[in-house]
């Protein structure tokens, strides 16, 4: 089933005709509204009626993080401050917050791009959605809320965390559609599998997930545990929250609303637009957003864009799985190493359970990395010999991923950190 035919199934002229209409109208709105913009703009010397074509684009500055982090709280909006119905912000764990304001067309926006993606997981009026996102100033139990409210299904408001309390609800209510973190689904899986409920008494068919980087191995081991459909969902605070794109059934790539959110592919290092096929740094722009509209954000998202028609029916850009961020990466004597690369490696192995950590150390004047990974009650208590095979083995997986050795330490079950929202996967103990 699709939500929005006329929207996900447009022809390409269309579409780019829409995108630029839109594009034009929001570059004049920034411009004539938002302090920032007038004065970017004027900077590279660039007006609005210069944005003649889609790829006029290239002419306008990008947006960073920082940028945003600088206008704090409001100086982004380009409304009046009683026209801003609702305000949301980034964890802000690195200073000050990203702020981003709402107002009630762009509420129902984002209400509309999450009822595309709650109906691309199969979502419906006779839904139970168990929302496990977290609610309050965190975007993403409100924008599943509003999406899941669109379509008419029924929304379980339960918010992140209260494992016990969630499994009961699961049970007991008959959730047929899940939205969390994918670590936190396995951790679901790990306390179900441990009191003994099985996959078969559960209703589940679906699982939306999204806000950390994850891999196609996860999704099989989630698939295999929980006896559902993992789908990937990607959003972003400074863009609007969940569903700027969605994976559908198909399972191949995150369909991108691009009615609503312009992408581009940049090299991260020169900035330099690239084709679509070509691996770079995801850039978007908002093309409705009345409230705050962001004008090339990069999102340090390191992914690929692919056009052309899916087997549903949508003719939506579609973007590959996020591999790494250009600002997560680590750099570990000279080689360039994405968390994402480690899991899939460790993904490969029979005997470890899928909860690992990464700490990168410099105890002379060489890097060191250490992954320590749980191994299964199972393997824990096997003899020493087959354990050290087991560690040897995982080491001899990670080089061939990532192309450095490692030090592999395998833990005892249950001793890793377990996280109800974003799981910490690296610790970077180096003073660089």
């Amino acid at each position: 089933m699709i939500w929005n035919k006329e929207a996900e199934c447009m022809s390409a002229e269309e579409k780019e005709d829409l995108q630029l209409k839109r594009l034009q109208e929001v570059v004049k709105r920034a411009y004539e509204n938002v302090d920032y913009y007038k004065k970017r703009f004027d900077e590279v010397k660039v007006l609005p009626e210069d944005i003649k074509t889609l790829d006029d684009i290239k002419k306008l500055p990008f947006t960073t993080k920082t940028d945003l982090r600088d206008a704090y709280p409001f100086g982004m909006f380009a409304v009046p401050s009683d026209d801003i119905i609702e305000v949301h912000t980034t964890s802000g764990t690195t200073g000050k917050p990203t702020v981003s304001g709402y107002t009630q067309k762009d509420i129902n926006i984002w209400s509309e791009v999450m009822a595309r993606s709650l109906t691309m997981a199969g979502g419906g009026k006779k839904d139970l959605i168990q929302n496990c996102y977290g609610y309050g100033l965190f975007t993403g139990g409100m924008g599943v809320h509003y999406g899941a409210q669109k379509i008419g299904a029924t929304v379980i408001p339960i918010s992140a965390g209260n494992t016990q309390r969630q499994i009961e609800i699961m049970e007991d209510f008959g959730s047929t559609i899940i939205t969390c973190t994918p670590s936190y689904a396995l951790y679901l899986a790990e306390v179900l599998q441990k009191q003994g409920i099985t996959s078969e008494k559960i209703n589940l068919k679906a699982g939306v997930f999204g806000a950390e980087m994850w891999t196609e191995e996860m999704r099989e081991e989630i698939e295999k545990r929980l006896n559902l459909s993992a789908l990937n969902i990607y959003g972003l605070t400074e863009i609007i929250g969940p569903g700027v794109a969605q994976e559908c059934l198909e399972k191949n790539g995150l369909h991108i609303f691009d009615d609503h959110f312009y992408p581009e592919i940049v090299d991260p290092k020169t900035l330099k637009r690239l084709p679509d096929g070509e691996q770079g740094e995801l850039v978007l722009t908002t093309l409705t957003r009345e409230g705050m509209p962001v004008i090339r954000f990069r999102t340090r998202d390191i992914t690929v864009l692919r056009k052309g028609r899916c087997d549903c029916g949508r003719t939506l850009v579609k973007m590959d799985r996020i591999t790494g961020r250009s600002d997560d990466m680590l750099k570990v004597r000279g080689v360039i190493v994405f968390p994402s690369q480690i899991e899939r490696a460790l993904l490969k192995i029979e005997g470890l359970d899928p909860h690992y950590q990464i700490i990168v150390t410099r105890p002379h004047q060489l890097d060191e990395l250490e992954v320590q990974v749980e191994a299964s009650d199972i393997l824990f208590s096997d003899e020493v010999k087959h354990v050290e095979e087991v560690k040897n083995n995982i080491e001899d997986y990670i080089q061939a991923e990532i192309g450095l050795r490692v030090n592999v330490s395998l833990v005892e079950p249950q001793s890793l950190p377990r996280s109800e929202g974003k799981a910490v996967r690296v610790i970077d103990k180096r003073k660089l």
